[in-house]
């Protein structure tokens, strides 16, 4: 079990070998890597495992799934969730953290570009759009949590079923729904670690494949 002071941190994991290092390396202080390898082939797990993070195969591909699978795994009280990629810092994982342990049910990160280019137009507006839906129902936020803070027992109670794109959505939405506090912050976003390429926002396609698993979730 983990101690006290100690914080697990899933990151789905998807050929991510260029950004690995550094993401491992900008971990605060008793924040526990659990990288959740959806079936690299470019050595992510080797690379990952390597530098002390505890590596997690999930063959079952979906952001979801993996999401999911390190829940599982982790076994502290508060789980953080953060995309290994590069594009987020670590550290803003201390104030999410902080935010959990002062009262809130969930602390989310809101995504402010560091830099043109950093946040592609049709993922912004994508976002936008659904983040809108989402303050409609009643759910306090302007982004789709793409890094967070939660107590593990508490999202695992929630029981979110979705294990592609939509994830986030249906956390977000039985979140409001149970009453729960959530609390949101700005979080630099900046350019992905070169070598790395985004599953959503790299392409139309995988902004409209996202978009589709979130309208499910909506419907």
């Amino acid at each position: 079990m983990g101690g006290v002071n100690e914080v697990d941190v899933v990151l789905p994991c998807l050929d991510e070998a260029a950004a690995l290092p550094g993401v491992l390396a900008a971990l605060p202080d008793g924040y526990r890597a659990l990288v959740v390898d959806n079936g690299s082939r470019d050595g992510s797990p080797d690379i990952a495992a390597a530098r002390g993070a505890t590596v997690i195969a999930e063959p079952r591909r979906g952001y979801g799934a993996a999401v999911h699978a390190g829940l599982r795994a982790a076994d502290t009280e508060i789980v953080c969730f953060a995309d290994c990629d590069g594009s987020l810092d670590p550290a803003v994982l201390l104030d999410l953290v902080a935010r959990v342990r002062a009262g809130a049910d969930l602390a989310v990160g809101r995504r402010v570009p560091a830099a043109p280019g950093a946040w592609p137009a049709h993922a912004r507006a994508g976002n936008a759009l659904i983040a809108a839906l989402l303050r409609r129902r009643g759910v306090p936020v302007h982004d789709i949590a793409p890094i967070r803070a939660v107590r593990r027992a508490d999202l695992l109670n929630l029981d979110v079923a979705d294990r592609a794109f939509g994830y986030p959505l249906e956390l977000l939405l039985k979140a409001g729904r149970a009453g729960w506090r959530i609390v949101e912050t700005d979080v630099e976003y900046r350019p992905r670690t070169a070598g790395t390429r985004s599953k959503v926002s790299g392409s139309v396609r995988g902004t409209l494949r996202a978009t589709r698993d979130m309208a499910r979730v909506l419907r």
